[in-house]
């Protein structure tokens, strides 16, 4: 049976819905302008990151007051690497906002002890009061944040072994160096997120379309862990028509 706690929003084209979800976010921010946010990387939020910078330039955001929380990282990837997700994100977004360099937060994949770093990203999290709003990508395996298919999940913050798609998916930023894409990551947990006031996942592209499947028809497992968000009481979905292709129309 499909879950139906979902509202799925479908947009013709991945411009048409970064458009939307950048309005969305702008009035959630004007709402309440201390918003904590997790946010994700990869290419599905590149044109949302854009539209966000535009809504900026325009006066329509301000993230002076905003505290972010990023997903997820590589191991020993220096957070000042061209490669690292840390210099992904101030490329797209934060070197083009007036969001405050005390209120955002990454995880240090380069460590000396990545579980103690694990510990902190969790108080911080609590610290801020908690994620109000999480946005997320979705893998083509069904990950969210380094949270891989596996056996069983892990709750929070943790030292992740990322597979072989998530490599392949990530290799564009290493290929500049020609380097191999790290092995490890670190990442926020299924609980972590699933503690977040709201949920938000945007899916684009036909590649996406069994895992969205997956996610809302599908049964809880670890083996597609975006499936956990059936779990959660406000979960959004923004998604294209191609990722949308193998749901029913209504």
């Amino acid at each position: 049976m499909p879950h139906s706690g979902f509202r799925i929003r479908r947009f013709t084209s991945p411009g048409r819905l970064a458009a939307a979800l950048a309005r969305h976010l702008s009035t959630a921010v004007e709402a309440h302008p201390s918003l904590v946010l997790g946010l994700p990387t990869g290419r599905t939020p590149l044109p949302l990151y854009a539209r966000l910078v535009d809504c900026h330039r325009r006066g329509l955001i301000d993230f002076s007051r905003v505290t972010t929380f990023n997903l997820d990282e590589f191991v020993g990837v220096a957070c000042d690497d061209p490669a690292s997700y840390r210099s992904f994100m101030q490329r797209e977004l934060f070197s083009h906002v007036n969001a405050q360099p005390a209120n955002i937060n990454f995880l240090n994949g380069c460590a000396d002890d990545l579980d103690t770093e694990c510990r902190r990203y969790e108080r911080r999290i609590t610290q801020a009061g908690g994620l109000d709003v999480v946005l997320l990508g979705l893998g083509v395996n069904g990950h969210i944040g380094f949270n891989e298919p596996a056996r069983h999940l892990l709750a929070e913050t943790h030292v992740a072994r990322l597979t072989a798609d998530t490599r392949r998916a990530n290799a564009a930023l290493f290929r500049p160096t020609r380097r191999a894409v790290p092995r490890r990551g670190v990442s926020m947990g299924m609980g972590t997120i699933l503690r977040a006031g709201q949920i938000i996942l945007m899916a684009t592209g036909a590649a996406k379309a069994a895992a969205v499947r997956g996610l809302v028809d599908g049964p809880v497992t670890p083996r597609l862990p975006a499936s956990f968000l059936q779990l959660h009481r406000t979960v959004e979905l923004w998604i294209d028509a191609p990722a949308a292709a193998h749901l029913s129309a209504t």
